[in-house]
Protein backbone atom coordinates (compact mmCIF):
# COMPACT_ATOMS: atom_id res chain seq x y z
CA UNK A 1 0.00 0.00 0.00
CA UNK A 2 2.78 2.61 1.03
CA UNK A 3 4.80 1.96 -2.66
CA UNK A 4 1.10 1.77 -4.21
CA UNK A 5 0.91 5.25 -2.79
CA UNK A 6 3.37 6.93 -4.62
CA UNK A 7 2.64 8.11 -7.97
CA UNK A 8 5.36 6.14 -10.37
CA UNK A 9 3.49 6.65 -13.75
CA UNK A 10 5.36 6.64 -17.17
CA UNK A 11 8.17 9.72 -16.74
CA UNK A 12 7.46 9.36 -12.69
CA UNK A 13 8.95 6.11 -11.26
CA UNK A 14 12.07 7.83 -10.21
CA UNK A 15 9.75 9.25 -7.23
CA UNK A 16 9.46 5.63 -6.41
CA UNK A 17 13.28 4.96 -7.06
CA UNK A 18 13.86 7.02 -4.83
CA UNK A 19 11.52 6.25 -2.17
CA UNK A 20 13.06 2.52 -2.12
CA UNK A 21 16.42 3.95 -2.19
CA UNK A 22 15.90 5.94 1.06
CA UNK A 23 13.73 2.76 2.86
CA UNK A 24 14.90 -0.13 1.20
CA UNK A 25 18.06 -2.27 2.41
CA UNK A 26 16.70 -5.80 2.68
CA UNK A 27 19.54 -7.90 5.08
CA UNK A 28 22.33 -9.43 3.26
CA UNK A 29 21.85 -7.42 -0.23
CA UNK A 30 24.55 -5.05 -1.98
CA UNK A 31 22.49 -2.61 -4.46
CA UNK A 32 23.59 -1.56 -7.32
CA UNK A 33 21.87 1.71 -9.15
CA UNK A 34 21.82 0.60 -13.10
CA UNK A 35 21.46 3.99 -15.18
CA UNK A 36 19.44 4.07 -18.31
CA UNK A 37 20.14 5.98 -21.25
CA UNK A 38 17.76 8.72 -20.52
CA UNK A 39 18.56 8.97 -16.91
CA UNK A 40 16.37 7.02 -15.24
CA UNK A 41 17.25 3.70 -12.44
CA UNK A 42 17.24 0.38 -12.19
CA UNK A 43 17.79 -1.35 -8.53
CA UNK A 44 19.69 -4.24 -8.40
CA UNK A 45 19.65 -5.94 -5.04
CA UNK A 46 22.21 -8.84 -5.11
CA UNK A 47 22.56 -11.58 -2.72
CA UNK A 48 25.59 -13.09 -3.76
CA UNK A 49 26.90 -13.56 -7.37
CA UNK A 50 23.30 -13.76 -8.87
CA UNK A 51 22.57 -16.58 -11.32
CA UNK A 52 18.74 -16.55 -10.90
CA UNK A 53 16.90 -13.35 -10.75
CA UNK A 54 13.24 -11.72 -9.83
CA UNK A 55 12.55 -9.07 -12.21
CA UNK A 56 10.09 -6.71 -12.58
CA UNK A 57 8.56 -3.07 -13.13
CA UNK A 58 7.77 -0.21 -10.90
CA UNK A 59 6.23 2.34 -13.74
CA UNK A 60 2.84 2.00 -14.32
CA UNK A 61 0.89 3.49 -16.73
CA UNK A 62 -1.62 6.95 -15.97
CA UNK A 63 -3.67 7.88 -14.53
CA UNK A 64 -2.25 7.70 -10.88
CA UNK A 65 -5.07 5.76 -8.47
CA UNK A 66 -4.99 6.00 -5.17
CA UNK A 67 -4.78 2.43 -3.07
CA UNK A 68 -7.64 1.17 -0.82
CA UNK A 69 -8.18 -1.88 0.72
CA UNK A 70 -10.90 -3.77 1.18
CA UNK A 71 -12.21 -7.47 1.84
CA UNK A 72 -8.72 -8.24 1.44
CA UNK A 73 -8.94 -6.89 -2.16
CA UNK A 74 -6.26 -3.99 -2.56
CA UNK A 75 -7.11 -1.92 -5.26
CA UNK A 76 -5.39 0.67 -7.45
CA UNK A 77 -2.54 1.91 -9.94
CA UNK A 78 0.10 -0.85 -9.57
CA UNK A 79 -1.77 -3.40 -7.44
CA UNK A 80 -0.76 -6.16 -9.94
CA UNK A 81 0.97 -4.29 -12.32
CA UNK A 82 3.12 -4.29 -10.97
CA UNK A 83 3.87 -2.95 -7.28
CA UNK A 84 2.40 -6.49 -6.53
CA UNK A 85 5.11 -8.02 -7.93
CA UNK A 86 7.68 -6.39 -5.93
CA UNK A 87 5.61 -7.10 -2.84
CA UNK A 88 5.74 -10.82 -3.19
CA UNK A 89 9.44 -10.74 -4.78
CA UNK A 90 10.80 -8.76 -1.90
CA UNK A 91 9.42 -11.29 0.39
CA UNK A 92 10.52 -14.53 -1.80
CA UNK A 93 13.83 -12.74 -1.58
CA UNK A 94 13.91 -11.89 1.87
CA UNK A 95 12.61 -15.38 3.18
CA UNK A 96 15.64 -17.18 0.69
CA UNK A 97 18.25 -15.25 2.44
CA UNK A 98 16.68 -16.09 6.12
CA UNK A 99 16.74 -19.47 4.79
CA UNK A 100 20.63 -19.46 4.05
CA UNK A 101 20.26 -19.19 -0.05
CA UNK A 102 22.39 -16.92 -1.95
CA UNK A 103 23.20 -16.03 -5.56
CA UNK A 104 20.05 -14.27 -6.21
CA UNK A 105 18.69 -11.27 -7.38
CA UNK A 106 15.79 -8.78 -7.31
CA UNK A 107 15.97 -6.42 -10.28
CA UNK A 108 13.38 -3.42 -10.35
CA UNK A 109 13.48 -1.97 -13.67
CA UNK A 110 11.93 1.66 -14.99
CA UNK A 111 10.32 1.83 -18.28
CA UNK A 112 7.98 -1.36 -19.11
CA UNK A 113 5.20 0.46 -19.89
CA UNK A 114 7.11 2.97 -22.51
CA UNK A 115 9.61 0.86 -24.48
CA UNK A 116 11.69 -1.17 -21.82
CA UNK A 117 14.44 1.23 -21.56
CA UNK A 118 14.93 -0.04 -18.13
CA UNK A 119 15.05 -3.73 -19.29
CA UNK A 120 17.51 -2.77 -22.17
CA UNK A 121 19.62 -0.93 -19.86
CA UNK A 122 20.17 -4.23 -17.26
CA UNK A 123 20.38 -6.66 -20.33
CA UNK A 124 23.54 -4.87 -21.05
CA UNK A 125 25.07 -4.56 -17.70
CA UNK A 126 24.18 -7.65 -15.71
CA UNK A 127 26.52 -10.54 -16.16
CA UNK A 128 26.07 -14.69 -15.17
CA UNK A 129 22.48 -14.98 -14.79
CA UNK A 130 21.01 -18.29 -15.71
CA UNK A 131 17.61 -17.56 -15.38
CA UNK A 132 15.38 -14.66 -14.95
CA UNK A 133 11.72 -14.96 -13.65
CA UNK A 134 9.57 -12.30 -14.96
CA UNK A 135 6.93 -10.62 -12.43
CA UNK A 136 3.50 -9.84 -14.65
CA UNK A 137 -0.21 -10.58 -13.96
CA UNK A 138 -0.37 -13.99 -14.96
CA UNK A 139 -3.02 -15.44 -12.86
CA UNK A 140 -0.37 -17.00 -10.81
CA UNK A 141 0.43 -19.27 -13.53
CA UNK A 142 3.52 -19.78 -15.85
CA UNK A 143 3.69 -18.39 -19.26
CA UNK A 144 4.32 -20.69 -22.39
CA UNK A 145 4.23 -17.86 -24.60
CA UNK A 146 3.19 -14.58 -25.46
CA UNK A 147 2.47 -12.13 -28.22
CA UNK A 148 4.92 -9.91 -29.85
CA UNK A 149 3.93 -6.34 -30.41
CA UNK A 150 4.57 -3.50 -33.09
CA UNK A 151 3.85 0.06 -32.61
CA UNK A 152 3.28 2.57 -35.53
CA UNK A 153 3.09 5.99 -36.09
CA UNK A 154 0.59 7.13 -38.86
CA UNK A 155 0.96 10.12 -40.67
CA UNK A 156 -2.09 10.89 -43.15
CA UNK A 157 -1.97 14.51 -44.89
CA UNK A 158 -4.96 16.07 -46.62
CA UNK A 159 -5.73 19.77 -48.02
CA UNK A 160 -7.20 22.25 -45.73
CA UNK A 161 -10.39 24.50 -47.04
CA UNK A 162 -13.13 25.96 -45.41
CA UNK A 163 -15.77 22.75 -44.05
CA UNK A 164 -18.90 24.59 -45.98
CA UNK A 165 -16.98 23.87 -49.16
CA UNK A 166 -15.50 20.29 -48.57
CA UNK A 167 -14.63 20.02 -52.33
CA UNK A 168 -12.06 22.28 -52.45
CA UNK A 169 -9.83 20.28 -50.38
CA UNK A 170 -8.70 16.66 -48.95
CA UNK A 171 -9.97 15.61 -45.53
CA UNK A 172 -7.19 13.47 -43.92
CA UNK A 173 -9.82 12.72 -41.33
CA UNK A 174 -11.81 10.85 -43.80
CA UNK A 175 -8.44 9.19 -45.48
CA UNK A 176 -7.75 8.15 -42.17
CA UNK A 177 -10.81 6.20 -41.56
CA UNK A 178 -10.16 5.03 -44.99
CA UNK A 179 -7.19 4.28 -44.27
CA UNK A 180 -8.61 1.51 -41.19
CA UNK A 181 -10.79 0.13 -42.74
CA UNK A 182 -8.81 -1.48 -45.26
CA UNK A 183 -6.66 -2.58 -42.30
CA UNK A 184 -9.74 -3.84 -40.54
CA UNK A 185 -10.09 -5.58 -43.75
CA UNK A 186 -7.51 -7.19 -43.69
CA UNK A 187 -7.47 -10.93 -43.16
CA UNK A 188 -4.33 -12.17 -40.59
CA UNK A 189 -3.43 -15.86 -40.75
CA UNK A 190 -4.48 -17.10 -37.41
CA UNK A 191 -1.55 -18.76 -35.38
CA UNK A 192 -2.22 -22.34 -33.86
CA UNK A 193 -0.55 -21.36 -30.67
CA UNK A 194 -1.44 -17.56 -30.44
CA UNK A 195 -4.11 -17.35 -32.13
CA UNK A 196 -5.83 -14.17 -33.65
CA UNK A 197 -3.42 -10.81 -34.91
CA UNK A 198 -5.17 -7.90 -33.01
CA UNK A 199 -4.65 -3.99 -33.50
CA UNK A 200 -5.39 -0.52 -31.46
CA UNK A 201 -5.42 3.20 -32.39
CA UNK A 202 -4.11 5.72 -29.76
CA UNK A 203 -3.02 9.11 -29.50
CA UNK A 204 -5.17 10.22 -32.65
CA UNK A 205 -4.51 14.09 -33.18
CA UNK A 206 -5.97 16.78 -35.54
CA UNK A 207 -5.13 20.38 -35.33
CA UNK A 208 -8.33 21.48 -37.31
CA UNK A 209 -10.72 23.92 -36.27
CA UNK A 210 -14.43 22.94 -36.63
CA UNK A 211 -15.01 24.54 -39.44
CA UNK A 212 -12.02 23.94 -41.42
CA UNK A 213 -11.61 20.60 -43.02
CA UNK A 214 -8.50 18.41 -41.79
CA UNK A 215 -5.19 18.89 -43.39
CA UNK A 216 -3.10 16.29 -41.14
CA UNK A 217 -4.12 13.76 -38.61
CA UNK A 218 -1.77 11.37 -36.81
CA UNK A 219 -1.92 8.47 -34.84
CA UNK A 220 0.09 5.55 -33.08
CA UNK A 221 -0.78 2.38 -34.17
CA UNK A 222 -0.31 -0.99 -31.99
CA UNK A 223 -0.44 -4.84 -32.64
CA UNK A 224 -0.26 -7.72 -31.02
CA UNK A 225 1.53 -9.93 -33.35
CA UNK A 226 1.89 -13.63 -33.49
CA UNK A 227 4.50 -16.12 -34.75
CA UNK A 228 3.01 -16.15 -38.14
CA UNK A 229 2.21 -12.39 -38.11
CA UNK A 230 5.01 -10.69 -36.75
CA UNK A 231 7.71 -10.10 -39.98
CA UNK A 232 4.11 -9.69 -42.39
CA UNK A 233 3.04 -6.38 -40.83
CA UNK A 234 5.45 -3.68 -41.50
CA UNK A 235 5.66 -5.02 -45.33
CA UNK A 236 1.69 -5.17 -45.47
CA UNK A 237 1.25 -1.52 -43.69
CA UNK A 238 4.20 0.25 -46.34
CA UNK A 239 1.63 -2.00 -48.99
CA UNK A 240 -0.78 0.71 -48.06
CA UNK A 241 1.57 4.04 -48.04
CA UNK A 242 1.36 6.48 -50.58
CA UNK A 243 2.02 10.18 -50.90
CA UNK A 244 -0.48 11.41 -48.41
CA UNK A 245 0.25 8.50 -46.05
CA UNK A 246 3.34 8.10 -44.38
CA UNK A 247 4.30 5.11 -41.94
CA UNK A 248 6.64 5.22 -39.36
CA UNK A 249 7.37 2.06 -37.28
CA UNK A 250 8.76 3.08 -33.59
CA UNK A 251 9.50 0.15 -31.90
CA UNK A 252 8.41 -3.68 -31.73
CA UNK A 253 9.16 -7.08 -29.90
CA UNK A 254 8.99 -10.72 -31.55
CA UNK A 255 6.12 -13.21 -29.83
CA UNK A 256 8.53 -15.54 -27.76
CA UNK A 257 8.60 -19.03 -25.75
CA UNK A 258 9.16 -19.27 -22.52
CA UNK A 259 11.02 -21.43 -19.97
CA UNK A 260 8.68 -23.51 -18.13
CA UNK A 261 8.41 -25.93 -14.85
CA UNK A 262 6.47 -29.08 -14.94
CA UNK A 263 3.81 -29.10 -11.82
CA UNK A 264 2.74 -25.42 -12.60
CA UNK A 265 -0.51 -24.15 -14.25
CA UNK A 266 0.33 -22.69 -17.52
CA UNK A 267 -1.19 -19.77 -20.30
CA UNK A 268 -0.40 -18.26 -23.12
CA UNK A 269 -0.74 -14.18 -22.97
CA UNK A 270 -0.78 -11.44 -25.19
CA UNK A 271 0.58 -8.58 -23.35
CA UNK A 272 4.05 -7.50 -23.95
CA UNK A 273 6.58 -6.92 -20.97
CA UNK A 274 10.21 -6.50 -20.52
CA UNK A 275 11.14 -10.48 -21.11
CA UNK A 276 12.18 -9.76 -24.95
CA UNK A 277 14.51 -7.33 -24.20
CA UNK A 278 16.47 -9.68 -21.14
CA UNK A 279 18.12 -12.21 -23.20
CA UNK A 280 21.48 -12.14 -21.54
CA UNK A 281 20.20 -12.77 -18.42
CA UNK A 282 19.79 -16.72 -19.53
CA UNK A 283 16.60 -18.89 -19.58
CA UNK A 284 13.30 -16.25 -19.43
CA UNK A 285 10.12 -17.43 -17.51
CA UNK A 286 6.68 -15.29 -16.28
CA UNK A 287 4.34 -15.52 -13.49
CA UNK A 288 3.09 -13.57 -11.17
CA UNK A 289 -0.48 -13.57 -9.34
CA UNK A 290 -2.88 -10.81 -10.42
CA UNK A 291 -5.15 -10.98 -13.65
CA UNK A 292 -3.88 -9.12 -16.94
CA UNK A 293 -7.70 -8.44 -17.07
CA UNK A 294 -7.58 -5.31 -14.41
CA UNK A 295 -4.12 -4.00 -15.47
CA UNK A 296 -4.46 -0.55 -16.80
CA UNK A 297 -7.87 0.07 -15.56
CA UNK A 298 -10.11 1.91 -13.02
CA UNK A 299 -10.31 -1.35 -11.39
CA UNK A 300 -6.54 -2.71 -11.01
CA UNK A 301 -6.80 -4.78 -8.33
CA UNK A 302 -4.97 -7.50 -6.65
CA UNK A 303 -6.23 -10.64 -3.76
CA UNK A 304 -4.26 -11.38 -0.65
CA UNK A 305 -4.75 -14.64 -1.49
CA UNK A 306 -2.94 -14.48 -5.00
CA UNK A 307 -0.20 -12.47 -3.40
CA UNK A 308 0.49 -15.75 -0.58
CA UNK A 309 0.39 -17.83 -3.45
CA UNK A 310 2.64 -16.13 -5.51
CA UNK A 311 4.60 -15.77 -2.06
CA UNK A 312 4.45 -20.11 -2.09
CA UNK A 313 4.84 -20.73 -5.74
CA UNK A 314 8.17 -17.86 -6.65
CA UNK A 315 9.88 -19.98 -3.74
CA UNK A 316 8.86 -23.47 -5.39
CA UNK A 317 10.03 -22.25 -8.99
CA UNK A 318 13.16 -20.58 -7.19
CA UNK A 319 14.56 -24.44 -5.86
CA UNK A 320 13.28 -26.33 -8.95
CA UNK A 321 15.74 -23.77 -10.78
CA UNK A 322 18.58 -24.37 -8.61
CA UNK A 323 18.34 -27.77 -8.57
CA UNK A 324 18.37 -27.88 -12.14
CA UNK A 325 21.57 -25.46 -11.46
CA UNK A 326 23.27 -28.27 -9.63
CA UNK A 327 22.41 -30.48 -12.22
CA UNK A 328 24.08 -28.76 -14.61
CA UNK A 329 27.20 -28.18 -12.71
Amino acid sequence: MKIMSIDSTSSQEDSLADYLLMNLEPEGAKLEIIKTKNGFKNLFYKWGKPEIIFCTHYDCVPPFIIPKSRDKVIYGRGACDAKGQIAVMLEVCKSLYQNGENNFGLLLVAGEETGSYGAKAANSYIKGCKYVIIGEPTENKLIKAAKGNILFEIEVNGKSCHSGYPQYGGDAILKAIDFISRLRNKKFEVDDKLGETTFNISQLHSDNACNVVSDKVIFKLFFRTTFKTHFEIENILKSFATDEIKIRKLYGDEPMEYFTIEGFETDIVSFGSDAPELGNLGRVLMYGPGSILTAHTENEQITMDELYKGFTDLKEIYFKLKESLNEEN
